[in-house]
């Protein structure tokens, strides 16, 4: 009798642990496992002083127009925000009860903003910008905000320059880098 039920109670066991494997590892059939030149090309990050910005420009008059055809379906004719976050305005308003974090008020560093839309936008196809056009669009939402006039142009050497308004309204982080 007991080793009936121990049967049964290994049988159980083991068929519960063949579904957590199965469910841990679910397969779809579409798809392929990115190269190593792939993984290499999104794991690279532009710091904020512009290192690994790649060459190209763009300027606000490009930027308007790859901002009407790729991201003003999601944000709005002029970044004030629909399916997409608002990307204008807020300034004055994080130390309010309802601050406004958006690019003009929120973001520290203008490389960062390059890096986001070169690797998330436009959100259904991630990374179809080329750099050119990731200048121009960066330009563009900058000069909605007020931050670069628009005759500006934007490049490696011009955009780690921009001076962000809440460029000071970050703490550093003292931990030393771990990799």
């Amino acid at each position: 009798m007991w080793k009936r039920r121990a049967r049964t109670a290994l049988s159980g066991l083991l068929l519960l642990s063949a579904a957590t494997v199965s469910a841990q590892s679910p397969r779809y059939g579409i798809g392929r496992p990115p190269t190593p030149e792939e993984i290499r090309e999104r794991v690279s990050a532009i710091a904020p002083d512009g290192t690994g910005l790649p060459p190209g420009s763009g300027t606000v008059g490009a930027g308007r127009e790859i901002f009407a055809s790729q991201c003003a379906r999601c944000h709005g004719s002029d970044g004030e925000g629909g399916v997409g976050a608002r990307l204008t305005g807020g300034q004055g308003t994080l130390a309010t009860p309802k601050p406004l974090k958006t690019v003009g008020s929120y973001w520290p560093y203008a490389t960062t903003l390059w890096d986001y839309v070169n690797r998330a936008m436009p959100f259904d196809k991630p990374g179809l910008l080329s750099p050119p056009e990731v200048y121009g669009a960066v330009a563009y939402v900058l000069y909605l905000n007020g931050i670069i006039r628009e005759d500006q142009v934007m490049d490696a050497t011009s955009l780690p320059k921009v001076r962000m308004p809440n460029r000071d309204g970050f703490v550093a982080d003292p931990r030393p880098d771990i990799r």
